[in-house]
């Protein structure tokens, strides 16, 4: 149902400061919770405080739930390289800079006994890259055996070079248990932003994928562009390869099929398409997927168990992609197809009041939204919650 989304008079800030509505499961409501400009991802502390990064200002900001009154709003940390992905195992906190993944005794409700387990990871201030890299922002999670897990985007759109680099970029790097160098867990994965562990222990990604493909007869069509590749949502193995920049998912909504890229795979000679196994879900080309989490029975029916994921919407497809929150439902180790949990933040006109980024539930049982475009942090809430 479409509904108004409450905002305070001292959030009442462009672009919300004007009526917005938003589309959202009956009997739930949408509030402006708090304003952080350029909000990123976000996760949940031990003791019930929302962190969110916020990369452009090198900043980790900490939201302290208040009964009756806005979050108390502070820095928990500061002066880091484009942060990014967080993740708790325990109370040990891992952070994900652009350059290197860092990890945390979280205490007291500080962040302290900062050490690094991942060093010289790529960014645009990398030697070899002479500061064109358009994936600079990583992510992290905690599987339940302590290996810790993050990403490293592309460097381009198509940048086949990018497979043989120290480390290998547009790849998800795992640290074993209890620490040690680096490896590739999944390779082939374009920008893996969306990254998390499901209920079973699995770790699953929400891929961007390439833009500008070409249809199977070599010829760059808007109309054929608009609609491929769509974007992977994926269940990572040890070894798993997800195929870029030689392979694209095609059809769907899920067990997508991989076929050739007409630009750097015509002949199939670079990677045999056919012998990937099939991708588990997707969403629409271009729609830019980002934050992922798990709501592991949080939520009421029928959004009790399943995936979040930040649609940012597209940035170059004409119409535009719309931004939104998806719900993934989690069925028998796998998820179901896409469903819309939020909408409504672009217009007939393709305008944009919003752009969702991550979707996290907290410990009251609601659901809190980053969004980067309008600089807030959404509570969307259940009936009686």
């Amino acid at each position: 149902m479409s509904a108004p989304v409450s905002v305070g008079a001292d959030l009442a800030k462009a672009p919300l400061d004007q009526p917005r509505q938003a589309l959202i499961p009956d009997g739930w409501t949408m509030s402006v919770w708090a304003r952080i400009p350029k909000a990123r991802l976000a996760t949940w502390t031990p003791d019930g405080a929302l962190l969110v990064s916020v990369p452009a200002s090198g900043q980790i900001v900490k939201l302290t739930p208040k009964s009756v009154a806005a979050p108390q709003q502070s820095t928990l940390l500061g002066g880091l390289d484009q942060p990014h992905g967080m993740a708790f195992a325990g109370s040990t906190l891992y952070v994900a800079e652009s350059d290197q993944i860092d990890a945390y005794d979280y205490s007291n409700g500080m962040a302290v006994n900062r050490r690094t387990v991942a060093a010289g990871l790529p960014d645009a201030r990398s030697a070899d890259l002479h500061g064109a890299y358009a994936h600079a922002l990583k992510s992290v999670a905690v599987g339940p055996d302590g290996a810790v897990y993050f990403s490293i985007g592309s460097t381009a759109n198509i940048s086949p070079q990018d497979r043989t680099a120290t480390p290998p970029r547009a790849t998800i790097m795992r640290i074993p248990p209890g620490g040690g160098p680096a490896q590739p867990f999944a390779t082939g994965v374009r920008n893996g932003t969306g990254l998390a562990v499901a209920p079973d222990g699995s770790l699953w990604t929400a891929v961007n994928n390439r833009d500008n493909t070409p249809d199977p007869g070599g010829k760059v069509d808007v109309g054929y562009v608009n609609d491929h590749p769509p974007e992977s949502l994926a269940r990572l193995t040890s070894g798993r390869e997800l195929g870029w920049p030689y392979c694209n998912p095609d059809g769907g909504p899920a067990n997508l099929p991989f076929i050739r890229d007409m630009t750097t795979n015509k002949d199939g000679s670079a990677l045999d398409c056919a012998t990937l196994p099939p991708v588990e879900q997707s969403m629409g080309a271009h729609s830019a997927p980002l934050g992922l989490a798990f709501t592991t029975g949080a939520l009421p029916q029928p959004y009790a168990d399943g995936a979040l994921v930040g649609i940012h919407g597209s940035w170059n497809r004409k119409p535009p992609q719309a931004p939104e929150v998806s719900f993934f439902a989690w069925r028998d180790g796998g998820l179901g197809d896409q469903q819309t949990l939020v909408g409504g933040f672009q217009g007939a006109d393709g305008s944009r009041w919003g752009r969702p980024v991550a979707a996290v539930v907290g410990p009251d049982g609601a659901v809190y939204i980053t969004d980067d475009d309008a600089g807030a942090v959404y509570r969307l809430a259940p009936p009686g919650r």
